[in-house]
């Protein structure tokens, strides 16, 4: 059987690796084993933070909501509760961004859940 020498296959890999750990400080966007491990610990923390997104964009979503519905006179907990039992299915991201850019159609929606209760 002949022999098989790796060297394009491991000089392949390490400059993937490199170029995706470009722009990281010091050795670790030079040196492949210290590159390497801040990439992996890099992409721990990307893993992490998508859901941590998620979390926080429904905190602004709420937030926007709350200071919209109190300006109508309103609470935040008592809209939602309101918008269960008017059945209207619109979520919290479409609700703010109502809040924000459409003040009419927001008004609206607050006054069917007002109705509602």
């Amino acid at each position: 059987m002949s022999r098989v020498k790796r060297g394009v296959t491991a000089h392949a890999r390490h400059g993937k690796v490199l170029k995706l750990s470009k722009g990281y400080i010091g050795r670790s966007s030079k040196c492949f084993r210290s590159a390497i491990e801040r990439l992996e610990k890099a992409m721990q923390y990307a893993y992490r933070d998508r859901r941590n997104r998620r979390r926080d964009f429904r905190r602004l979503w709420i937030t926007r909501i709350n200071a919209a519905v109190r300006e109508c006179g309103m609470k935040y907990s008592q809209f939602i509760h309101g918008l269960r039992m008017a059945n209207v299915t619109t979520d919290r991201k479409i609700l703010s961004e109502l809040a924000v850019n459409d003040k009419d159609a927001f008004v609206a929606i607050v006054d069917k859940v007002k109705s509602a209760l």
